[in-house]
C-alpha cells in the first residue's frame, strides 16, 4: 500500500513540475535568448545555451533609444495610477460593506459592470474627450481614466465584509470617527488584500501597451512597453536577443515586486478568503 502511495505521490510531483515547465518555458527562453548572440538566436536546431554569454546585449537595448525616459514615465504612471485607485477604491469599498444607503446596491452592480468592460471598448470615447480637452501627449490620459479600479473596489469591499461588526461596534463606543475607523482599524487588517490588489494594478499598468499607444505619440511621455516594441523595428531584421533583453528590463521589476509581496499574497488568498 505505502509503495502505491508512493508511486501515485511520484506521479503527482511528475505531473506537477511538466505543467510548471510549460508556464515556465517562454520565460526561460526569453533570459537565455537575452544572453545570446545574433546568430545563436536563428540557428536551428535552435540552441539552448550560448557559447559566449553576451550581456552587452542589455547595455545595447537600453541605448537603442530613450529608455531611462521611458522607464521614469512607467513608475510615474504606474504608481500615479496605484496611488489614485487607493484613495478612491478604499473609501468606496468601506461604503459598500460596511453601509447601506439609497441606491447602493446598483451603485455597486453598475461597478461590477464596469468590471466587465475591456479598456478596448471605452478607449474611442476617452481619446475624443482628451483630445477636446487638449491632454493628448501628456500624462492625464494615461493616468485619469484609470483614477478608480472596479476590481479594487469590489475585492476590498470583500475584505471589509469579514471585519466582525463587534470590533467595530467597540470603536464606535471609543468615540472613533467613521474616518478613524477606516484608516486605524479597516485598512491593517486589510493589508494582504491591498498589497495583493496592488502589485496587480502594477503588473497590468506596467505593461499597458495598448493605452500609451494610442493616447500618446511622443517619447516624452511613452512607457516601456512601447519602447520595448520598438526595438523590432529595425530595417536588417529583428534582433531578437537585443529585443529579448529589452523584455528583460521590462520585466525585471514585476519579478522583484512579487517577492517582495508574495508573502502577502499568500494571507490574502489562504487567510482573507478572497477567492
Amino acid at each position: 500500500m505505502s509503495i502505491l502511495r508512493l508511486s501515485l505521490k511520484g506521479i503527482e510531483w511528475v505531473g506537477f513540475a511538466m505543467v510548471a515547465l510549460i508556464f515556465l518555458f517562454p520565460f526561460i527562453w526569453m533570459v537565455l535568448t537575452s544572453v545570446k548572440s545574433l546568430d545563436e538566436t536563428t540557428v536551428f536546431p535552435p540552441k539552448w545555451i550560448p557559447h559566449i554569454f553576451h550581456w552587452e546585449n542589455f547595455v545595447q537595448a537600453w541605448q537603442a533609444g530613450p529608455f531611462m525616459t521611458y522607464f521614469m514615465n512607467s513608475i510615474f504612471v504606474t504608481f500615479g495610477i496605484l496611488i489614485l485607485q487607493l484613495v478612491t477604491g478604499i473609501p468606496a469599498a468601506y461604503a459598500f460593506a460596511r453601509f447601506r444607503f439609497k441606491g447602493s446596491k446598483i451603485l455597486f452592480g453598475l461597478t461590477l459592470i464596469a468590471l466587465m468592460i475591456p479598456p478596448q471598448v471605452t478607449f474611442l470615447p476617452v481619446f475624443i474627450q482628451m483630445s477636446g480637452w487638449g491632454f493628448i501627449n501628456t500624462y492625464v490620459p494615461l493616468i485619469l481614466p484609470y483614477a478608480a479600479s472596479a476590481f479594487g473596489i469590489f475585492m476590498l469591499r470583500q475584505s471589509f465584509m469579514q471585519v466582525p461588526e463587534e470590533v467595530l461596534e467597540a470603536a464606535r463606543l471609543d468615540q472613533a470617527s467613521e474616518w478613524r475607523i477606516l484608516w486605524r482599524i479597516m485598512v491593517p487588517m486589510a493589508r494582504p488584500v491591498l498589497v495583493t490588489f496592488g502589485l496587480f494594478s502594477f503588473i497590468y499598468h506596467w505593461n499597458d501597451y495598448f493605452w500609451t499607444l494610442v493616447m500618446t505619440n511622443q517619447d516624452t511621455v511613452r512607457t516601456l512597453p512601447v519602447g520595448i516594441a520598438r526595438l523590432k523595428a529595425s530595417e536588417g531584421g529583428v534582433a531578437w536577443n537585443i529585443v529579448m533583453a529589452g523584455n528583460m528590463i521590462l520585466v525585471v521589476p514585476i519579478l522583484l515586486a512579487f517577492f517582495i509581496a508574495q508573502r502577502q499574497i499568500i494571507k490574502a488568498f489562504v487567510y482573507s478568503g478572497v477567492k
